[in-house]
């Protein structure tokens, strides 16, 4: 069926997507009228209004075609008059605004998040505000449920941006690739009340708390006398029990967990105790102030501590899961240290057989105390982990990247300015020995191959060496805030956007396509 621009401007509910060749027409004609390329996608009509996003000179633009003037939705930018067909419409452009973009949240409903449940998702991180339409692109492949923007607050203190920005940033990506199947929004790793103030007020719907800083690293090693005396120091008043408590609900008698029973003797229970209780604590406050705050809106809830030196026991999972739930803490998802070790940037090391058998036991503890999702953290890259999280959890696992899309980035300046990469390259390996201190990594630079020596059709190979990989990934802020380079990056990326969106879709199948139509031992109904 032939749509005309005259037809859609008589749309008040919002109307169906184009096909790709009448989106690609009207696309041409709305070009006419504003004079910009205008992304075919973005088409929408709804209000008696035609809503679209362009380039104009490298900058995004958004365009809204009204059947009057009073139509305008509150829409800031260069108004003028359009002829379209026998009707005289009101055309508005302006740039790609915080304002803007919650006018067209408020005019679009798809272009707000939404919490996504217990489907099996994937977060795609974005450290630039340029990377989600390569994701998307991604996504439509396979049926995973998006998380589109996701960034942890130490994320945005080295890129210098806002939670509204990177909310804003996700919103015009899928604006562009006209997603209308939902996305979730992280506020990830958030460590303090003032964290979930400013995610809650920009609309993040999934909500990551990170109580890693008070999980008791000793309490693994800790002698006997010593464990007794912490498990009475304990904040049994925010707890809201007691040690007899604990033991009476856990340490009695095997706990049923479906497949098998666990018996924790007391010394594992008080490891446990001593481990995560202060964890529990603190995640109990964040939740009943995130639950204060967000009001009657719906939100989701992960506890991470994933990035903690000592890997999370059965029994201390169990304890965690136990008491969360005793607390009203629900979660949609939970990520615990796993056995191996989980880089940044790099394929899983450790023992495959090993990590299996845990995570099957792990998921045991997530069906019998939520269901909720197990999640991988530090994501990126470990291909040899996902078929066993596809296979043994189907729907109930949760993989979070973000430093990959970083990466990607930089392999597409080194085809489009292999001179930049080249000099990003080099900084990054000065900047590493500094920067690595807040990550698990374990490269090294006197193994990362001399970018001046690599010719330039070689230099994606420096985003293949485990070395190099992981010095680009955890430099990425450095590189960022650097001002000869920050420029330069930018424009980089966007002299040929496609690059970077081909890169990214091929990169994140090769991520997502190992979980495609799982139906594992966690499936459930929903």
């Amino acid at each position: 069926m032939k749509h005309s621009l005259a037809a859609y401007l008589e749309n008040e509910s919002l109307a169906p997507q184009l096909s790709e060749s009448e989106a690609q027409r009207l696309a041409g004609e709305l070009g006419s009228l504003a004079g910009f390329r205008v992304y075919p996608r973005s088409i929408s009509a709804a209000h008696h209004s035609v809503f679209f996003l362009g380039q104009d000179n490298g900058s995004k633009s958004v365009g809204v075609l009204a059947a009057s003037s009073s139509s305008t939705h509150a829409f800031s930018g260069e108004r003028r008059t359009a002829r379209v067909g026998a009707t005289e419409a009101a055309l508005t452009l302006g740039p790609a605004t915080a304002s803007n973009a919650a006018m067209l949240r408020r005019a679009l409903p798809f272009l707000a998040p939404q919490p996504l449940g217990l489907r099996k998702s994937a977060g795609c991180g974005d450290r630039l505000g340029l990377a989600t339409p390569g994701h998307i692109r991604a996504i439509r492949h396979f049926d995973l449920a998006p998380i589109l923007a996701q960034q942890s607050m130490r994320e945005n203190a080295r890129t210098g941006r806002t939670p509204q920005e990177v909310m804003d940033d996700a919103l015009f990506g899928v604006f562009q690739e006209g997603w209308r199947d939902g996305f979730g929004a992280d506020a990830d790793h958030l460590k303090t009340a003032a964290d979930i103030d400013l995610c809650a007020a920009a609309g993040y719907t999934f909500y990551t708390i990170d109580p890693g800083e008070y999980v008791d690293n000793a309490a693994n090693s800790a002698p006997a006398e010593i464990l007794r005396q912490k498990v009475e120091a304990l904040p049994w008043n925010e707890l809201e029990s007691n040690w007899k408590s604990v033991e009476d609900q856990l340490g009695r008698k095997p706990v049923d967990l479906g497949e098998f029973k666990l018996a924790i003797s007391a010394e594992e229970l008080r490891r446990a105790a001593v481990k995560y209780g202060r964890v529990v604590a603190h995640t109990v406050k964040m939740y009943r102030h995130l639950a204060h705050v967000m009001g009657p809106r719906p939100f989701e809830l992960e506890m991470s501590v994933d990035e903690t030196d000592a890997v999370t026991s059965l029994p201390e999972h169990l304890y965690i899961a136990h008491e969360l739930r005793r607390l009203g803490v629900r979660c949609v998802s939970l990520a615990p240290r796993y056995v191996g070790t989980f880089e940044k940037g790099v394929d899983y090391i450790g023992n495959l057989d090993e990590f299996e058998q845990s995570f099957a036991q792990h998921l045991a503890v997530s069906k019998t105390y939520g269901p909720y999702k197990l999640s991988l953290h530090s994501g990126s890259d470990k291909f040899s982990v996902y078929p066993i999280a596809a296979r043994v959890a189907g729907e109930l696992v949760h993989l979070k990247t973000a430093g990959t899309s970083y990466l990607e980035a930089l392999r597409a300046i080194a085809k489009l300015n292999p001179g930049l990469f080249r000099e990003i390259a080099s900084f990054a390996a000065g900047r590493y020995p500094t920067d690595r201190a807040s990550y698990h990594v374990s490269a090294e630079v006197s193994r990362m191959p001399s970018p001046a020596s690599v010719p330039d059709d070689q230099l994606t190979a420096l985003l293949d060496n485990f070395d190099s990989r992981e010095i680009l990934h955890v430099t990425f802020g450095s590189v960022l805030n650097h001002a000869p380079f920050r420029e330069s990056f930018f424009s980089a990326l966007r002299s040929d956007e496609e690059v970077y969106y081909a890169m990214l879709e091929t990169h994140f199948n090769r991520h997502l396509s190992p979980f495609r139509a799982a139906t594992g031992a966690g499936a459930v109904t929903l």
